[in-house]
């Protein structure tokens, strides 16, 4: 953080301390603990001891700002002390008047205990959870490395000396306060040109702008000449009949951007690089919202038009107008503002229903039945539009035709759900048996229904399986809204089902077909629940990443569950890289054996989790991973990993430098990360997308394609970086 940040924080203690202290303006340690907001008790108490210099018992806010003041301007050696202050956990403090912070005197050292138990505290405050055993392993990883001369305990030159061999820990020492205790993010005002006017923006967005632009000017032509057609109808009646123009239009638009089938084919075809096929849901937003602005227009000025003629002529008042077919306006039995009123209100509630909060909140199912009133809204249109008809009959069919393939794809093979693993964080795995004909490529994704569940719901999710398996198709299902935990809790009870729990190693011994790869996909988990209930899918459709294999260097990036169409992907490049190299029984990632169809040189693969727990979803297919690259060096690799907990403190916050020193240690010592327990480092908070992307950039490898799958907000974060490096970003839509 800079000065300037620095002062706004300072500013920003002073507040806080000045809300919560009494008459006495002083603060103990409870009130401490709300002003900074320290979770773990074990360092507010050492923080708040650090602070107190009189011994008082309580700090002023004289007492808490030179202590601060002295960890913004002081020396790295002032920094390193009150390190070594925190982690003396037997030492007393007491005032000294040459420092203004605190001088500690007692032991003057570190023994194995002390540093023990600022571990555990360290590992508490980072939400992470490991066995007793582990701890000890860190802790004399920790201490072995520091204790130089062998003496049993750790003295402040050898903790300075130690902490020597981690230049990111004595950069950040010197950085700022904030990096001791955490304030709040605060916001930051950069003035800055915004995204939407740069090149970048312009370059890496040019097929849906060209799309937006070629949209806009149609709208604007169509409605220009139904104005000029209208103009005997007054200024009101013209405005109506533009917007109801605009409305055929976007209607049109509305369909073609319904027909799933028809855009995974055409994703393989050159109409991809001319047309934004990969944006089709976004398109889909954008058109829905101007079906609603248009329709609201249209309908207002109709209203104005039919109060002005029921004051002109007299014949019908306003609200025959509108609730009957007494005047007979429109083609068939005078209906066009009787089916205008109920067509309004359904675009009104698909609009709001399909509302992210609503979508995101838990209650999917409102924004999916109300989303099938659209067969009332074309049945409505047109009745009431007499020209309706021409813009929907093609699109219409076309739509048709795939509902009845949908039916019919749906309701063939005989599929069942053969085995059900429940991960943790509410994930269900569904295994089921794939049908021969069924064909995907990686990263595609199908709607799934489950009677047993709820008998006419649809509901989309990734395929995370690879193509090559053919027995099997793999959905990890998060669960999120209603559907999603009905169908946790009906696996979770088995005594509401025919289900029977079996050891999986038992189970499959008896699997002749299985690959090495599920097996160890599957051991993870050594109870799964089989079972043989009917399902129905309907797809595949294609995604983004299907382009993965054209790419030359491709960075995934998978948040939470979003690591779903890359687990598919990842198995996919095991498959390709056997198959080409077992002809000579040398398999390798070496980057100049390649099949026709890859052209992959480098691939980069980053899940980002909130807690430990996540990481179990795929922790067996990314040690096999790892163990199919275990001779190649770090630099020579043709996949890279790297994994991100976002609960664990970062390594420039001070409450987690011990533990992250003891990790990184144990991890060489042991080979293997302490937390997933694989050789890739788990790290810790959220990745630093600039340094992450120059990396990338420096290595050189070729176009570079990001491949995004997770939530909205980190989608938008990641796709400005990718635009400052002109990296090609995709967000997986459905």
């Amino acid at each position: 953080m800079s000065l300037e940040e620095d002062s706004r924080w300072l500013e920003w203690v002073t507040k806080q301390f000045e809300s919560i202290a009494g008459d006495d303006k002083e603060i103990d340690l409870d009130e401490f603990k709300t002003a900074l907001k320290v979770k773990e008790s074990f360092f507010a108490e050492r923080f708040f001891a650090l602070f107190d210099s009189d011994g008082s018992s309580s700090i002023s806010l004289d007492e808490l700002l030179e202590a601060l003041d002295l960890l913004i301007h002081g020396s790295e050696t002032d920094k390193l002390r009150f390190l070594f202050q925190v982690y003396d956990v037997d030492g007393k403090v007491i005032p000294n008047n040459a420092i203004v912070l605190t001088c500690h005197v007692g032991s003057g050292s570190i023994d194995p205990d002390e540093l023990r138990t600022v571990l555990k505290s360290c590992l508490r405050e980072s939400a992470i959870s490991l066995p007793e055993e582990k701890l000890d392993d860190l802790t004399l990883a920790l201490f072995e490395s520091a204790d130089k001369d062998n003496s049993g305990s750790i003295t402040f030159e050898e903790l300075k000396a130690e902490l020597e061999n981690f230049p990111e820990v004595m950069e950040n020492l010197t950085i700022s306060a904030a990096n001791w205790l955490k304030p709040p993010d605060l916001e930051q005002k950069k003035c800055k040109t915004p995204r939407y006017l740069t090149r970048a923006y312009w370059h890496n967005n040019s097929r849906k702008l060209l799309f937006l632009c070629l949209y806009a000017l149609l709208n604007v032509l169509l409605f220009i000449i139904a104005m000029l057609k209208n103009a005997h109808g007054g200024p009101w009646f013209m405005v109506a009949k533009g917007c109801g123009q605009c409305l055929n239009l976007n209607c049109f638009v509305l369909q073609v951007l319904m027909l799933r089938r028809c855009l995974t084919w055409l994703r393989a075809t050159w109409v991809l690089r001319v047309l934004p096929l990969d944006q089709n849901i976004l398109l889909h937003q954008i058109v829905g919202y101007a079906i609603l602005i248009f329709s609201i227009v249209h309908t207002g000025a109709h209203v104005i038009n039919f109060a002005r003629m029921s004051q002109t002529d007299g014949m019908y008042q306003l609200w025959e107008y509108l609730f009957t077919i007494r005047p007979g306006i429109g083609w068939v039995n005078g209906t066009a503002s009787n089916t205008g009123v109920i067509l309004q209100v359904l675009i009104c509630l698909m609009v709001v229903c399909s509302s992210t909060f609503v979508r995101r909140s838990g209650h999917f199912e409102v924004f999916y039945w109300s989303h099938l009133s659209y067969i009332w809204v074309w049945a409505l249109l047109i009745v009431h539009c007499a020209n309706f008809w021409k813009w929907f009959v093609v699109p219409g069919v076309v739509f048709l035709i795939e509902k009845l393939v949908g039916i019919a794809v749906s309701r063939m093979g005989g599929l069942y759900i053969v085995e059900v693993n429940l991960l943790p964080s509410k994930v269900t795995h569904l295994v089921i048996k794939r049908p021969p004909f069924f064909h995907f490529k990686p990263g595609d994704y199908v709607y799934i229904n489950i009677p047993v569940i709820a008998k006419y719901e649809w509901h989309p999710f990734t395929i995370s399986s690879a193509p090559e398996q053919q027995d099997m198709l793999w959905l990890h299902v998060r669960s999120m809204g209603q559907w999603t935990n009905r169908l946790y809790e009906y696996f979770r009870q088995p005594e509401s089902q025919t289900i029977y729990n079996k050891r999986l190693s038992a189970s499959l011994r008896n699997r002749r077909h299985e690959s090495r790869m599920q097996v160890l996909a599957f051991l993870h988990h050594p109870l799964a629940e089989y079972c043989n209930i009917k399902c129905y899918v309907d797809g595949p459709f294609g995604t983004p990443t299907r382009q993965i294999f054209a790419s030359e260097h491709a960075v995934l990036i998978g948040a939470g569950i979003g690591i779903t169409p890359f687990a598919s992907i990842l198995q996919s490049i095991i498959y390709r890289m056997r198959k080409q190299n077992y002809p000579n029984c040398n398999y390798s990632w070496c980057e100049t054996i390649k099949d026709n169809e890859m052209k992959l040189r480098k691939v980069d693969f980053i899940w980002i989790n909130r807690d430990q727990k996540s990481f179990e979803w795929f922790v067996s297919l990314l040690t096999k991973l790892e163990m199919d690259q275990a001779d190649e060096e770090p630099e020579g690799r043709f996949l890279e990993m790297h994994m991100y907990m976002t609960s664990a403190l970062s390594k420039n916050d001070m409450k987690a430098i011990g533990l992250q020193m003891a990790l990184d240690l144990l991890a060489k010592k042991e080979k293997r990360d302490s937390i997933t327990g694989l050789r890739t480092r788990t790290q810790p908070g959220r990745p630093d997308w600039a340094k992450v992307f120059q990396k990338v950039s420096e290595e050189k490898k070729g176009k570079v394609h990001v491949f995004y799958c997770g939530s909205p907000a980190l989608a938008k974060v990641i796709k400005a970086q990718c635009e400052q490096f002109g990296f090609n970003f995709y967000k997986e839509h459905f």
